[in-house]
């Protein structure tokens, strides 16, 4: 398992929990916005952190954190996670899992384990723009579709959230993610924010006026829907 790095502290990440976050490398998606290329296109062995490293981190943090955030890159790709996992749930930690959702299969598998507490999904965008969405001509977005069912059903808390980009999400994408997200539990329409480390540069995010719009939109069809990352 390749972790390449470590946030000690974060009151964002995990909802209503002190937690702290661990990334791992390795994507199957090549989003142009992605912000953590670092983690999927340059991936430097060097920065390389020992599994051992992080749980002796964890024990010392017992009873200050109340959960563990596990992102990427995609987690769900990574050899050896559903045997990390449950070594930090024997601490007592609370587990949440960034995904893509491009793998249903291991995300029900690891939910219906007890595994996992909370599950935040990136919807990249509507099913009939995902391919260019995600950097991959012709992707089939199936896996996606039953990613976002299984959420839906409420077996785990989860949240859906889209990264708004001007050069991918355009007025009638917000009416379509609406449609399609119906019944959402929670859904943020996040600001696109140039990282530094982005796998193409020179993207653009809207306006807070143009992201309250789309807001409105959406909500329609999720009357809970918010903003995240915009002023």
């Amino acid at each position: 398992m390749d972790i390449q790095g470590l946030q000690k502290l974060t009151l964002l990440d995990y909802p209503g929990k002190v937690a702290c976050t661990v990334f791992l490398a390795g994507c199957n998606f090549r989003c142009p916005f992605c912000h953590n290329a670092s983690l999927v296109t340059h991936v430097d062995p060097a920065d390389h952190i020992p599994e051992e490293e992080i749980l002796a981190f964890l024990k010392k943090r017992s009873g200050v954190l109340d959960g563990v955030c596990i992102t990427g890159g995609e987690p769900l790709l990574t050899r050896g996670l559903e045997e990390f996992i449950p070594k930090i749930k024997e601490m007592g930690y609370l587990i949440k899992l960034d995904t893509n959702g491009s793998n249903p299969e291991m995300l029900k598998h690891l939910v219906r384990k007890g595994t996992v507490d909370y599950v935040a999904m990136d919807v990249k965008n509507v099913p009939e723009k995902y391919g260019m969405t995600v950097g991959i001509d012709g992707y089939n977005p199936e896996n996606i579709r039953n990613s976002v069912d299984f959420l839906l059903t409420g077996e785990v808390p989860y949240e859906f959230r889209t990264t708004v980009v001007r050069e991918f999400h355009k007025r009638e994408d917000f009416e379509g993610l609406g449609k399609w997200l119906t019944g959402a539990r929670r859904y943020y329409l996040q600001g696109f924010v140039d990282s530094g480390d982005l796998i193409c540069p020179g993207l653009r995010a809207y306006t807070a006026d143009i992201m309250k719009q789309a807001l409105e939109i959406v909500r329609k069809y999720i009357p809970g829907a918010e903003l995240r990352g915009v002023e």
